[in-house]
């Protein structure tokens, strides 16, 4: 689908002309608002001059959620009749040129919401992370896939799955920048192999950057992937707790033992919507069935006893080492059902 652009000002827009061109798209430009009501509402995004806001308001198009005005020196008018229109921003040039850049950008991408999917540990060492990026490698394999690492105490997500010497930005680098993440940007700078990225920490102390930008990291990887998967730390503070309820599923990986049950017993209790969430036990002593009687919440998979995994990690080949082990059958079966 094309974006939309409203305007009969020449300076604006050879501005997004040129945008839309570094971003490989090709705008619907109109600069009647009465002939573009057809393509309105279908439109992924409607970018609207501020020269043709009063004739726009003045047939009242629907509501729609991508409308932006660009506008050069916006007055006290401008954002009046933006409010008018139901705009979400008013982007001055040449200030907001990146902005718009990235929301030409995001246009490519495909339309669908990716699926969101949480993994946290039941207890310390359940193995959460190599579940994690079990659930990336078997994605990438039909469609671009991110893990995003929210533990900064863990060993680093890239080293599981054998990207840590591959270059790309770190959580580190997108603290320290600005402006709004675009998808395609955010998927071509993480490191990357066989259609898994992976979002975690360089090297050395580690912490989480602030909850705005974890928000715009995992609406961008949303709309840029089929999948985004989340390594949750643990215990759940509060921009975890946030991070849970962004989910669409939550994988609580348990250990099959009494103590396993009884840790991840403390995780659930604090958590007050279990809708979404889904056991992974590990095939031990305690069976599936009667992990779900205790906790009350249902086996999403079971998580069978993957052999090499130690090696196949140091071999930077990330926990599945081969097409028919058992963890790839079971995430394969898991990522089919909850498609």
């Amino acid at each position: 689908m094309q974006p939309l652009v409203l305007s009969r000002d020449p300076s604006i827009l050879d501005d997004l002309a040129r945008l839309a061109a570094g971003a490989g798209v090709q705008p619907d430009v109109r600069g009647d608002p009465v002939s573009a009501l057809a393509a309105w509402s279908s439109a992924p995004l409607v970018l609207v001059g501020d020269d043709l806001l009063p004739e726009l308001v003045a047939i009242s198009p629907p509501r729609q959620a991508g409308v932006v005005v660009v506008c050069r020196a916006p007055g006290a008018a401008t954002f009046r009749l933006a409010l008018e229109v139901g705009a979400s921003s008013v982007a001055e040039l040449p200030s907001a040129e990146g902005h718009l850049a990235a929301l030409f950008a995001d246009v490519e991408e495909a339309p669908a919401r990716g699926l969101v999917l949480g993994v946290i540990g039941g207890a310390g060492g359940a193995g959460a992370s190599t579940l994690a990026c079990a659930l990336g490698q078997v994605a990438g394999l039909t469609g671009p896939a991110l893990v995003l690492d929210t533990d900064p105490l863990g060993s680093g997500l890239d080293k599981l799955l054998g990207l840590d010497e591959v270059p790309g930005v770190r959580w580190d680098d997108l603290a320290a920048s600005a402006g709004r993440l675009g998808s395609r940007s955010l998927r071509e700078a993480v490191p990357r192999r066989d259609g898994v990225g992976v979002l975690t920490w360089a090297p050395g102390p580690a912490a989480l950057p602030s909850l705005s930008i974890v928000r715009d990291v995992l609406a961008a990887g949303r709309r840029g992937h089929n999948l985004v998967v989340l390594d949750l730390a643990r215990p759940a503070g509060a921009v975890s707790a946030e991070l849970m309820a962004r989910c669409d599923v939550v994988l609580v990986v348990t250990p099959s033992s009494i103590s396993g049950v009884v840790s991840t017993m403390r995780v659930l209790s604090p958590l007050t919507d279990s809708s979404h969430l889904r056991l992974a036990p590990r095939r031990g002593a305690v069976s599936a069935s009667e992990l779900a009687a205790t906790t009350g919440v249902r086996v999403g998979l079971e998580v069978p006893h993957q052999r090499g995994l130690a090696e196949a990690v140091d071999l930077g080949l990330g926990p599945l080492r081969g097409r028919r082990s058992p963890l790839r059958r079971a995430v394969s079966e898991f990522l089919a059902e909850v498609a």
